[in-house]
C-alpha cells in the first residue's frame, strides 16, 4: 500500500505559509493545524466530565492529544489533566461552568462582549476571586503601592491593573479556554496564565488586545470621575493606567502589542506605523516615540503572517487612539503622597 511522502506541503489555514503533510503546527505561526477538530475535543471532553463520565472524558483528551505537537505546553496539559481525572483530582466541571455555545449576538458586539458578558454573568465570575494565590498577590500588590503613593492611588492604581488582567481572562474565559485568575508581581506587574487549545494567530491578538481595551475603560472611568469632582488622584489615576496601557501597546518582548502585530502582514504593520505616527503628532505623547520604534523593528522580522488580517489592525488602532485620547485630555497633576 503506498502512502504520502512526509515532505508534500499544504497550507497553513491560519497564516497560508506552507507546512508539511502530518505536521500538527504551522512552521511559521505556531498555529495547530487541527484547531476545529480540537475545539470540538475539548467541549465534548468538558460535557462529559459534567456528566461525572470521566472515562469518556479521558477519551476524548487523548484523542485531542494525537492532534497536539507532543513537546507543546497544550500537549502537556491535557497529559497532566488527563492523570487529574485519573486520580479524581481534577475540579468538578458542572454543566454550569462546561462549554457552552457562544451568545448569538457576541459577535455583534465585538471586542465589547466579553466585558457584557462579564456582567451578565458576574456571580460566577466572582466565584474566581476567592483563589487563595490571586488574593494573596493582589493583596501584596495593593500594599507595595500604598505604601509608596498613599491609600487611595495604591488601591485604585492595583485595581485599574485588575482590570486590563481581567480583560486578558475574560476574553480566554470566553472562547472555553482553561486560564487562572491573574497573579500579580509587587514592582513588576501582573500575568494571566492560560492554555491555548487550537489558538489561532487572530484570537491570540484579540486576546492580547482585550487588556489595553480593558485598561482603557478604567482609565476613562477614572477620567470621568476627575472630571465630575476635580480630585488630583483621579487624574493622576486615568493619566497612569492609559500610560501603562499605551507602553504594553509596544510590539516588542513579552508585551501585549508584541502578541498583537503577530497576526499582521506586513501591509497591516506599514499602516499601523503610519497610525502611530498620526496619534503621535496629534498628541504629543513621548510614548508613540517608543510605539513608532518597535512597529519599525516589526517591519523586518520574519514572523509575518502571509494572510491580511485588518480586524485586528483595526482593533489595535481604536485602542491606542481611545488611549491617546485620555492622555490628551487628563490634565498631568503632580502625584503627592500627602494629597492621595
Amino acid at each position: 500500500m503506498s502512502t504520502f511522502p512526509s515532505t508534500i506541503p499544504r497550507e497553513c489555514p491560519n497564516c497560508g505559509a506552507a507546512i508539511a503533510l502530518g505536521a500538527m503546527a504551522c512552521p511559521q505561526c505556531h498555529a495547530l493545524i487541527h484547531a476545529a477538530e480540537l475545539n470540538t475535543l475539548s467541549q465534548q471532553a468538558r460535557s462529559q466530565e459534567a456528566k461525572g463520565d470521566t472515562a469518556q472524558a479521558r477519551e476524548l483528551w487523548n484523542r485531542a492529544l494525537l492532534l497536539l505537537p507532543q513537546a507543546s505546553t497544550q500537549a502537556q496539559w491535557v497529559r497532566d489533566h488527563v492523570k487529574e481525572l485519573e486520580t479524581g483530582q481534577a475540579a468538578p466541571v458542572t454543566q454550569t461552568t462546561a462549554a457552552k455555545p457562544q451568545h448569538p449576538w457576541a459577535k455583534r458586539l465585538g471586542p465589547l462582549a466579553p466585558f457584557l458578558l462579564f456582567l451578565a454573568k458576574a456571580k460566577t465570575a466572582l466565584l474566581f476571586l476567592f483563589k487563595l494565590k490571586f488574593l494573596f498577590s493582589f493583596a501584596t500588590f495593593i500594599g507595595l503601592y500604598t505604601l509608596v503613593f498613599g491609600w487611595r492611588f495604591g488601591v485604585g492604581f492595583a485595581v485599574s491593573i485588575l482590570i486590563h488582567e481581567l480583560g486578558h481572562f475574560i476574553d480566554i474565559k470566553r472562547r472555553g479556554l482553561p486560564a487562572e485568575m491573574p497573579v500579580f508581581l509587587p514592582g513588576l506587574g501582573a500575568y494571566v496564565k492560560w492554555n491555548a487549545l487550537g489558538v489561532t494567530l487572530r484570537q491570540r491578538a484579540q486576546i492580547s488586545l482585550a487588556g489595553p481595551l480593558a485598561g482603557w475603560i478604567a482609565a476613562a472611568i477614572c477620567f470621568l470621575l476627575y472630571a465630575r469632582t476635580h480630585e488630583p488622584v483621579w487624574a493622576a489615576l486615568a493619566r497612569t493606567g492609559a500610560s501603562i496601557n499605551l507602553l504594553n501597546l509596544i510590539p516588542v518582548w513579552v508585551l501585549d502589542g508584541a502578541k498583537a502585530v503577530q497576526s499582521l502582514g506586513l501591509t497591516e504593520r506599514v499602516a499601523l506605523l503610519a497610525a502611530t505616527i498620526a496619534l503621535g503628532l496629534y498628541t504629543w505623547e513621548p510614548l508613540f516615540i517608543l510605539i513608532g520604534g518597535g512597529m519599525v523593528y516589526r517591519l523586518f522580522t520574519k514572523d509575518r503572517p502571509q494572510r491580511e488580517d485588518w480586524s485586528t489592525w483595526l482593533y489595535y488602532v481604536a485602542v491606542m487612539a481611545a488611549l491617546s485620547l485620555v492622555l490628551h485630555f487628563v490634565p498631568a497633576p503632580m502625584v503627592h503622597r500627602s494629597g492621595i
